[in-house]
């Protein structure tokens, strides 16, 4: 009986992905020397939860998934409409977030590294905010975004570290429902 409660107290109900990377990122955020905001955290766990299906991490081309090329997407903006250009730059500096901040680690060895990426993601965002100046009631949102893309994205490595770190046996299990079906993970 006792190994029961004890699987069960490895079970954490949260109604939603981005509540449980909220809730992480708050946690991390409190022993932080500086701080992110309510609005730079609540924006962070959207991208967290974005990225949950790993088909957003992806393009589809010919009905395959295609690794996104950040590089020229960013390129191509300037020849968009601007609703369009909304869309792309927030998914190029959203996207920018996530692999610095997820796959930091990896990128170390990579011909193409996280500051290429961390490039990407500040120019990317310092655009959109010339777009969208204010977002979540915060005068130059995305401004802020690209300034602390670093600091922002530390936050993202942490929770990816103790996601690794973590033995999947001790791993807290994470169970999301919805009106139609419910995932473990």
């Amino acid at each position: 009986m006792e190994n029961q409660d004890s699987k069960t107290a490895n079970l954490i109900l949260e109604s939603s992905l981005q509540s449980f990377f909220f809730d992480k990122l708050q946690e991390i955020n409190k022993k932080s020397t500086r701080p992110a905001s309510n609005q730079e955290i609540f924006y962070l766990s959207i991208v967290l939860d974005q990225f949950g299906e790993s088909k957003k991490f992806f393009d589809e081309e010919e009905g395959k998934p295609k690794e996104k090329m950040l590089g020229m997407k960013l390129l191509e903006t300037s020849q968009q409409s601007e609703s369009q250009r909304k869309r792309s730059l927030r998914e190029i500096g959203d996207t920018a977030l996530f692999v610095c901040g997820y796959f930091h680690e990896s990128l170390n060895s990579k011909l193409i590294d996280v500051g290429y990426y961390e490039n990407l993601g500040q120019i990317a965002y310092r655009r959109l905010s010339n777009i969208i100046p204010q977002a979540y009631e915060v005068p130059k949102f995305f401004e802020c975004m690209s300034d602390r893309f670093n600091s922002l994205s530390n936050l993202i490595s942490i929770i990816s570290k103790d996601v690794f770190a973590n033995d999947m046996n001790e791993m807290a299990y994470l169970i999301i429902t919805d009106d139609k079906k419910i995932k473990a993970s």
